[in-house]
């Protein structure tokens, strides 16, 4: 059983400490839509945005929090 700081310390790894970028969770995808489209997202680990195929977009994930701002959205079509 791990206590508590050990705990903290091992959940609290910044991305660059742990090599990969935090991810969504999974249960966040269910309830989340598109604020354009409102249809569902599915998640582009590579790319670390969710997707919406309806509206054309890519919303960034920040921190692990995604940015569902029509303005930070990137177009589908758009070259990154």
């Amino acid at each position: 059983m791990m206590s508590a700081a050990e705990s903290k310390s091992h959940t609290d790894a910044s991305p660059s400490e742990s090599g990969q970028e935090p991810g969504v969770d999974p249960r966040l995808l269910e309830v989340l839509v598109c604020p354009v489209s409102r249809s569902a997202l599915t998640y582009d680990r590579e790319a670390n945005e969710l997707i919406s195929r309806a509206a054309g977009l890519a919303y960034p994930i920040r921190n692990g929090v995604p940015v569902m701002l029509r303005d930070e959205a990137r177009d589908l079509g758009a070259p990154k």
